[in-house]
C-alpha cells in the first residue's frame, strides 16, 4: 500500500509537484472536473431544493476507477487542486465521487508550485470549504437555470441554436450599445492653433498652442487677423516638480490588459500561457483580484532592486486590494523566483514571464521625478494665451524598467520635451501660426482587454471568468473579432505667415479600426430581444449583485439554495410570460420599404445561415406558387444599417458574369460567402471583389488560379485505390484514404512512394493509440 496519493486537476501541475515529493507522495491528474451536469438536460431538480444532477462523462469513467483504486491503495489522500472555487468544487467533486474517508482525506492548497510552497502546504493541510464549493454551485446551477429556460424561447423567436447567458449576455449588450453610440456619434469640428515663435536670438523655435479652440472658420479667420499686429510677450514661467508612480502587482485583469496592449495576446491566450507558467512553478496562481504581494517576495524583489539597479531605485510599496472576492487567491501573479528575470521556453512564454516580471519588480521601485515648466505667452491686449508645456525627466525610477501601455481611450497628455531657455516678458517674433480644423472623437470600439477592464469597473464576472466570457461570445456568433474600413474626410487648414493669411484642405481617413470587437446581426437581434423581455437580467447593477451574492455565499453569510430560490421565483415568471407572447412577424425583421417596380415589400432578418434579404411574402392563397426572393447580405452589412437601394441590388444576384470554356460564370452569394459557379464547380471569390461589379475577365482568373492551386496540392493517385491520394497540405505532403488524412514518416519521398508503401503507413497509423491531450483549462462543473 502506497503511503499518500496527491491529487491534482492537471498533468503538467502533476509532473512539476511531482519533483518536489519524495516516494511516498504519488501524484496523480483528475483533467479537471471529473464529473458535470448532463450536457443536454436540464440537470437541477426545482422542486427538491434545485439539486444538481451530475454524472460522470464516459471520457472520465475510466480515469475515475483508475484514481478510486489508487484511493484505496493509499494511506492518505491529498486533494492539490486550485485554491479558488472552481479548484474547491473540483476537490469536492472528487471526494464525493471516489467515495473517500474523511479521516484519511486533506484538502491542501498554495498559490505557487514551488518546493517551499507545496512543503508548507503538506504541513498545514485542512478540510474542504464547503462554502466555496457551493458559491462554484451556485454559479453554475444559476447558469444553467438561465441558458436552459431563455435558450428555447430564442430558438423559437429567432432561430433554432442560439443561446443565453447570465453573464455573456450582458457583455454583448455592451459591445451592442457601443456599436450604437459609434454609429450615431456625429463629430463636431473646431480649429486647434498651434505657433512657433522666434526667440530674442533670431534662431531658437518655441512652439506653442492656444489655450482654447476655435470654434469656427470665421473665429479662426477673425483671430488670426487681429495676431497679425500683435505682440508676443511672455508673461509667465513656472516650474513645478511631479512624480510618476508605478502601477501595483498585476490580478488577472491588468495582465490581461497589458498583454493584450502590449504583446498583442488575446485573453483566452494570456490565460493558456500564464496557466503554463504556473503549472511549471514559474509564476504564482493567475485567477486573482488580489494585488497583494507576500513578505518573502517583497524582501525578494527588494534584493533584485539593489543588486541590479542600487539603493536609490528602491521604494518599499504594499499595495492594497479594493475589490472583495473572496473566492480568488490572496496574492497578486509574480515570479516565483525574483532572481529570474528571463525563462527558458518559447518566445510567447517568455514574453508573458518577462512583462510580469517587470511589472513585480517596478512596483517596488522609486518615483520617477521629472520637471514641467509651463510658459505662457501674451496675445497683445487679448485674453487668450498661447502656453508651452515640457516635459524633462530627472530620476527615471521604476521607468528604467516598466511602463504601462495606454488605452486608446486614455489620451496621453502632448508636451514638448524640453524647452529653450527663456526670460520673463522677453518679446518674441512670430515664424508661423497654423489653425487645424478637428473634431470631436466617437468612443472607441471594444478590444478584449478594454472590454475586461469595463466588466471589472462594473463588478460584472470575476477573473476566473473574464477569458470564457470573451470567448464564449465568439464562438456563438454574437461577436467578431473584425475591422472597420475608414471613409475619407476633408479637412481645414487656416495658416498665418509673413503677415499673409492662406486656407488649404488636406483628407484624412477617419473610422479605420482593426481587431476591435464588433457585434453580428444575431447578437444585436438576441441582445434586443433580451432587452425588451428580460430587461434585469441584463441590468448591469443586477448581474453586479448576483457577483456579490456569490461572495456572500463563498464567505458563509448566505445559503445558496436560498439565493437560488429567491432568483427562480423572480425569472421564471417572466420566462413563461414571454414564452406565451404572440408576434406577427419574426424578432428581429425590418421593414426596408417596398421594391419600386413590383411593389412588394422589402424586409431584412436573421436566416438559418446569417442575415438575409426578403422580396415579396409567401401567398394565402394555395392556387398561386408565389415564393417571396431570398438573398444573403454581403459582406460589411447589417440588418441595422442596410437601406432599401443596398438591399435591392442584392437581389441582382445570381448574375451571369460571361463564359468560359463554353459555360457560364456566375456570380452570387452563399452561406460561406460570395463565389463563382462554373462547370458545377466553385470559386470564392475574395473581399477585393464584389459579386455585383466582377467582371469576366476577374473571374476567369479566379478559376485558373484555383485549378493552379489544386494540381499543386496533387501529388500522386492510384488507379486500383481511387480513393487514395498523397497530397501537399499546409504542413507538408500526407496520405488521403476515405476521408481521413495520415502524416508521412519523416526522410519519406513523397512522390516515389508505393502504393503498398502507402497502405502500410495508413496501417501503422491506425495501430497507434490515440494521443490524449490534456485540458488547457479546467472544464466547468
Amino acid at each position: 500500500m502506497q503511503k499518500n496519493l496527491v491529487i491534482v486537476e492537471s498533468p503538467a501541475k502533476a509532473k512539476t509537484i511531482e519533483k518536489f515529493l519524495g516516494k511516498d507522495y504519488h501524484v496523480m491528474s483528475s483533467y479537471g472536473h471529473i464529473r458535470d451536469l448532463k450536457t443536454k438536460e436540464y440537470s437541477i431538480d426545482i422542486e427538491h431544493n434545485y439539486t444538481p444532477e451530475y454524472v460522470i462523462p464516459a471520457d472520465k469513467r475510466k480515469l475515475v476507477s483508475e484514481l478510486k483504486k489508487a484511493a484505496h491503495d493509499s494511506e492518505n489522500v491529498l486533494l492539490a487542486s486550485d485554491e479558488d472555487r472552481e479548484g474547491e468544487a473540483i476537490a469536492w467533486h472528487l471526494s464525493e465521487v471516489l467515495g473517500l474517508n474523511q479521516d484519511k482525506t486533506k484538502r491542501i492548497v498554495f498559490h505557487e508550485i514551488t518546493k517551499n510552497a507545496i512543503l508548507h502546504a503538506l504541513e498545514n493541510p485542512r478540510h474542504i470549504n464547503i462554502d466555496l464549493v457551493n458559491a462554484q454551485q451556485a454559479r453554475r446551477v444559476l447558469d444553467r437555470i438561465v441558458g436552459f429556460e431563455v435558450s428555447p424561447i430564442l430558438w423559437r423567436k429567432i432561430k433554432p441554436a442560439l443561446s443565453a447567458g447570465r453573464v455573456q449576455s450582458v457583455a454583448v449588450r455592451l459591445i451592442v450599445d457601443r456599436e450604437r453610440e459609434v454609429n450615431a456619434f456625429i463629430s463636431e469640428p473646431s480649429f486647434r492653433v498651434t505657433a512657433t515663435f522666434l526667440l530674442s536670438d533670431g534662431t531658437t523655435l518655441l512652439k506653442a498652442e492656444l489655450n482654447r479652440r476655435l470654434k469656427d472658420i470665421q473665429e479662426v479667420n477673425e483671430f488670426l487677423q487681429s495676431c497679425i499686429s500683435a505682440e508676443f510677450v511672455i508673461d509667465d514661467i513656472s516650474t513645478k516638480p511631479v512624480k510618476k508612480s508605478p502601477y501595483p502587482p498585476f490580478t488577472t485583469s491588468t495582465m490581461q490588459q497589458e498583454a493584450a496592449r502590449k504583446l498583442g495576446f488575446s485573453v483566452t491566450q494570456t490565460m493558456v500561457i500564464a496557466q503554463r507558467l504556473y503549472e511549471s512553478g514559474l509564476i504564482t496562481y493567475m485567477r486573482t483580484d488580489s494585488v497583494n504581494l507576500s513578505d518573502l517576495a517583497l524582501h525578494a524583489s527588494h534584493n533584485a532592486i539593489l543588486n541590479a539597479y542600487g539603493e536609490k531605485y528602491y521604494q518599499f510599496r504594499k499595495f492594497h486590494t479594493k475589490s472583495k472576492g473572496a473566492q480568488e487567491a490572496h496574492e497578486a501573479i509574480r515570479p516565483t523566483d525574483m532572481n529570474i528575470p528571463e525563462i527558458s521556453g518559447n518566445t510567447q512564454d517568455k514574453k508573458l514571464y518577462e512583462l510580469i516580471y517587470k511589472r513585480t519588480i517596478a512596483c517596488q521601485m522609486a518615483d520617477a521625478e521629472l520637471e514641467r515648466t509651463t510658459i505662457s505667452i501674451g496675445i497683445g491686449k487679448r485674453k487668450e494665451k498661447f502656453v508651452a508645456v515640457g516635459e524633462v525627466l530627472k530620476f527615471d525610477g521604476f521607468l528604467h524598467v516598466y511602463m504601462e501601455t495606454p488605452d486608446e481611450d486614455n489620451e496621453k497628455e502632448q508636451t514638448n520635451g524640453i524647452l529653450p531657455p527663456v526670460k520673463q516678458n522677453e518679446a518674441l517674433k512670430l515664424k508661423e501660426m497654423i489653425a487645424a480644423e478637428r473634431f470631436t472623437q466617437r468612443p472607441p470600439r471594444y478590444t478584449e482587454a478594454s472590454l475586461v477592464r469595463r466588466l471589472e469597473e462594473l463588478g460584472i464576472g470575476r477573473p476566473s471568468t473574464y477569458a470564457p466570457i470573451i470567448q464564449t461570445i465568439q464562438n456563438r456568433g454574437y461577436v467578431v473579432h473584425g475591422d472597420k474600413p475608414g471613409e475619407e474626410r476633408k479637412y481645414a487648414i487656416v495658416t498665418l505667415k509673413n503677415d499673409k493669411i492662406t486656407t488649404s484642405e488636406k483628407k484624412e481617413t477617419i473610422g479605420l479600426d482593426r481587431g476591435k470587437l464588433l457585434p453580428t446581426d444575431t447578437g444585436i437581434i438576441v441582445n434586443d430581444f433580451l432587452m425588451e423581455y428580460f430587461p434585469d437580467i441584463l441590468d448591469y447593477n443586477f448581474t453586479a449583485n448576483v457577483e456579490k451574492e456569490f461572495d456572500a455565499i463563498a464567505e458563509g453569510q448566505l445559503v445558496w439554495t436560498s439565493a437560488l430560490d429567491k432568483f427562480y421565483k423572480f425569472f421564471h415568471p417572466i420566462v413563461e410570460a414571454t414564452s406565451a407572447v404572440k408576434t406577427e412577424r419574426k424578432i428581429g425583421e425590418r421593414l426596408l420599404g417596398t421594391d419600386p417596380v413590383s411593389g412588394e415589400p422589402v424586409y431584412v432578418k436573421i436566416g438559418r445561415y446569417g442575415p438575409i434579404a426578403q422580396l415579396g411574402n409567401p401567398s394565402l392563397d394555395d392556387k398561386k406558387d408565389k415564393k417571396p426572393r431570398f438573398a444573403s447580405l454581403g459582406k460589411g452589412q447589417s440588418i441595422e444599417t442596410i437601406t432599401l437601394e443596398e438591399a435591392m441590388k442584392l437581389f441582382d444576384l445570381p448574375r451571369t458574369v460571361g463564359e468560359f470554356e463554353g459555360n457560364e460564370m456566375i456570380a452570387t452569394i452563399g452561406r460561406f460567402g460570395p463565389y463563382i459557379r462554373h462547370d458545377g464547380k466553385f470559386t470564392s471569390i475574395p473581399k477585393s471583389l464584389n459579386p455585383l461589379t466582377i467582371t469576366e475577365e476577374e473571374a476567369i482568373q479566379l478559376i485558373e488560379a484555383k485549378r493552379n492551386k489544386e494540381k499543386q496540392r496533387f501529388i500522386k493517385k492510384f488507379d486500383e485505390e481511387p480513393e487514395l491520394e498523397v497530397l501537399n497540405g499546409l504542413y507538408g505532403a500526407y496520405i488521403a484514404y476515405k476521408g481521413k488524412n495520415y502524416r508521412l514518416p519523416k526522410g519519406s519521398n513523397p512522390a516515389q512512394l508505393t502504393l503498398e508503401e502507402c497502405k502500410k503507413i495508413i496501417a501503422e497509423s491506425n495501430e497507434k493509440p490515440a494521443k490524449k491531450r490534456p485540458p488547457m483549462g479546467r472544464k466547468k462543473a
